[in-house]
């Protein structure tokens, strides 16, 4: 037996009305959002903001351990030039002195070394926290519209791999940063203190390394965008294939799945190996300077203490500073490496962050008015309502409708004819381009978020359950409900027996998307958790259209209990959901067609009537 549905091919629709997802590329479905000037460094700044005294600690002890270091070379040069002659001539006393001095700077340095490391690992944590936070926080309240646009995978990619990229630079590429500058400031004020000329070459040699961190950072930021964009595309493949598993099972899509993986897995291979030739280019060319450097400097100043224009001891002391002062060298290549590939994460972060919500907040929220009698629903009206999808054309071209409180009206027509887009609109999912959506005369964009979800709620057509118990998904309705009050509202619905025959009754864990019951059971459950919530106005959109018979006919009792006393506008694509209403309107692009009492439209000649008998023909075939 087969039942007529309203099904028709779409024409001209946008890509938000397709259920097929074809359609014009868009082409904000892409990898990076655009940040605003300046939004990075503001990013960073607001995330250390709160951390500024553990910082300016941690610099603090940084620096007077980097103090510690950078004595052992003047100890030595004085034990050679001091130390030396006095123990020769019987004194033993600096010596020891530089000994003792040796040792103190050596285990302070391990002290410090350690208290920083502790620290900043504090720090590095609770930043990290502070960012997957905002991320996620931000994601659930960005508009609908910017989440059928943006992929879930592009998601998990900026407060995953992005974030981790920004931990490896607070974990060890800020120390290294510090520590390098510490370095070159302390080791070239010494050198030129120790000795003009040597020191003079010393920093003259900073020329050639500046232009060669000049042009690393140039080729490694492009390197490091390439492969954020990179990872990226494999993360959202890998979720893509993983959340769809039985359609690729079901048309043998795993061959072409695994071409396309391969493609974007080696993508993102070359753009590592990009990276570490990168690094490699700029480890020869600074390493080729400092050894020029270090060889010229040692020939010199021999030549110096040879004609005894300089100390011996200073000599030695020069030779260990210069080799410091470029030995950090490599590490400043590992801060680099870790800044750039941060700097591209943080940029597509802050990009995410700076999206603002389709449906912003109220400024000053409004309050609905106090329900007469005892009835729950309000009144529904749409003024004037004008809609168009970013990404098509027009969808609503002028639109008016009231809906008595109390009454169910249930909405018919082709796919694309705009039902689904009235339903987003009275779930303010989105706003009119024109036009208002009122509650009881108060427009939804002057009600607050949790006033509005109090008084308007959507069961859609897949019942989406979180992983967790049958009592947790049923209580999303109202999360402060008692056990007796989740069971009352399972029983009025009909679904207590199925429930109480599960393993571990209301306590059993549903899993992933709630595949451990079936279809029709899940919707239960989702009208379960709409009757708890009380809702003024309810919103069933083709809450029935992938059920088989047995489970339609559970819902549509549920239907029979939930719908009571409330406003609710049904999108129906099978004609049984229909019965329910007290009143249909046939939709057809964007306007309504036909309008009116479900016995009255079959009892007439329009487009309804005519659907109804092909309904009727079809059961009776």
């Amino acid at each position: 037996m087969t039942e007529t549905t309203l099904a028709e091919p779409e024409k001209g629709v946008p890509e938000d009305e397709r259920k097929d997802g074809s359609g014009p590329a868009d082409p904000f479905d892409r990898d990076d959002l655009p940040a605003p000037r300046g939004a990075t460094g503001a990013l960073l700044r607001s995330l250390l903001a709160a951390h500024r005294f553990r910082v300016a600690v941690a610099a603090v002890t940084l620096l007077v351990k980097e103090a510690a270091v950078q004595a052992g070379p003047l100890l030595v040069a004085y034990a050679i030039d001091r130390g030396v002659p006095a123990f020769r001539a019987g004194d033993h006393g600096p010596l020891v002195a530089v000994a003792v001095g040796y040792l103190l700077c050596a285990v302070g340095a391990g002290a410090l070394q350690y208290a920083f490391v502790r620290g900043s690992a504090r720090i590095n944590q609770d930043v990290l926290l502070d960012l997957r936070g905002r991320i996620f926080q931000h994601a659930q309240v960005l508009s609908v519209d910017f989440h059928e646009r943006y992929t879930s995978g592009r998601l998990i990619s900026r407060s995953t791999t992005d974030v981790e990229s920004l931990r490896e630079l607070l974990s060890e590429g800020l120390q290294e940063l510090i520590g390098v500058v510490l370095s070159f400031v302390s080791i070239s004020l010494v050198l030129l203190w120790l000795d003009l000329g040597i020191g003079a070459v010393a920093v003259a040699s900073f020329g050639p390394l500046y232009l060669l961190v000049r042009q690393y950072r140039r080729r490694a930021g492009t390197v490091y965008a390439v492969r954020s964009t990179a990872i990226a595309g494999v993360i959202v493949k890998f979720a893509e294939t993983m959340n769809g598993i039985r359609p690729v099972r079901a048309f043998r899509r795993e061959r072409v799945n695994d071409a396309e993986f391969a493609g974007l897995n080696r993508r993102h291979e070359r753009s590592n190996g990009g990276a570490l030739l990168e690094m490699a280019r700029y480890v020869v060319g600074s390493r080729l300077v400092a050894n020029t450097a270090v060889a010229g400097m040692c020939l010199w100043g021999a030549s110096r203490v040879a004609d005894g224009s300089m100390e011996l001891g200073v000599l030695a002391a020069a030779v260990l500073y210069v080799r410091r002062l470029y030995d950090p060298i490599d590490r400043l290549g590992m801060f680099l490496n870790s800044y750039e590939s941060a700097a591209a994460s943080l940029t597509k972060i802050a990009g995410l962050l700076a999206q603002e919500p389709g449906v912003p907040e109220a400024a000053a929220p409004r309050a609905l008015p106090e329900r007469e009698g005892t009835a729950p629903g309000r009144e529904v009206v749409f003024d004037g309502v004008r809609f168009a999808y970013r990404t098509g054309g027009e969808v609503l071209p002028r639109f008016d409708l009231r809906i008595p409180a109390g009454q169910t009206v249930a909405v018919v027509g082709a796919t694309g004819a705009g039902k689904s887009t009235l339903a987003k609109l009275l779930a303010r999912f989105y706003d009119p381009t024109e036009g208002r959506v009122l509650l009881d005369g108060v427009d939804l964009r002057e009600l607050s978020t949790p006033e509005l979800r109090r008084g308007v709620v959507m069961v859609t057509q897949e019942a989406f359950l979180f992983s967790g118990t049958v009592a947790e998904n049923i209580a999303i309705g109202r999360p402060d409900a008692t056990r007796e009050e989740i069971e009352r509202a399972a029983k009025a619905i009909g679904a207590h027996d199925f429930i109480a025959g599960l393993p571990d009754g209301y306590d059993t864990d549903v899993r992933k998307r709630g595949g451990r019951i079936s279809a029709g059971q899940r919707q239960l459950v989702a009208f379960a958790r709409a009757l708890l919530a009380d809702p003024a106005v309810l919103i069933l959109d083709e809450a029935t259209s992938s059920l088989d018979v047995p489970g339609e006919r559970a819902v549509q009792h549920a239907m029979d209990t939930v719908l009571a006393g409330r406003t609710a506008v049904v999108i129906a694509h099978r004609l049984s959901t229909v019965e329910v209403a007290d009143r249909v309107l046939v939709m057809e692009s964007g306007r309504i067609v036909e309008d009116g009492a479900p016995a009255a439209l079959v009892d007439g000649e329009g487009r309804y009537a005519g659907l109804h008998r092909a309904w009727r023909d079809s059961l009776a075939g």
